[in-house]
């Protein structure tokens, strides 16, 4: 496969990340609600609102890992259409501190495989708010009284 569609693969790939990045947003979001509803109940359960608090964490770490991933979609996708313009792009990127000078002129297959570790990372700390809004779910004192 040429070097230019592997480049256009990766920065496909990359994309997902906003679909990541939205569900997670909502994660976020519900958290928020479910720690303020702890705060305006008359008997606050502390592991709800600890679990709330983790979810906030967490969706704000992966916002910072999906404005990452978002980021290395758009080299990857500029990059594809022109992949011999690499060390314009490591010397942009040195001049702009988002690279230290020891990286440039790194083989693409490596820069390929960090941005895709990049993009699991937030698919990771997605997967782990998942488990904490289930774990807020089963843990929320209104739950014997809902069925």
């Amino acid at each position: 496969m040429p070097a230019d569609m592997q480049l256009q693969v990766v920065a496909s790939l990359l994309r997902r990340g906003r679909s990541l990045d939205q569900l997670s947003t909502g994660l976020t979001l519900l958290g928020v609600l479910f720690g303020l509803a702890q705060l305006l109940m008359v008997s606050i359960t502390p592991i709800c609102l600890l679990l709330s608090l983790w979810m906030i964490v967490l969706g704000l770490l992966q916002k910072y890992w999906a404005l990452r991933v978002a980021f290395d979609a758009d080299l990857f996708a500029l990059m594809a259409k022109d992949i011999e313009r690499t060390g314009e792009l490591d010397q942009t990127l040195q001049t702009l501190g988002l690279q230290p000078a020891n990286r440039a002129s790194r083989p693409w297959t490596e820069r390929r495989r960090g941005a895709l570790k990049l993009l699991r990372k937030q698919a990771y700390l997605l997967g782990a708010q998942v488990l904490l809004t289930l774990a807020v779910i089963l843990a929320s004192p209104w739950l014997p009284f809902a069925g």
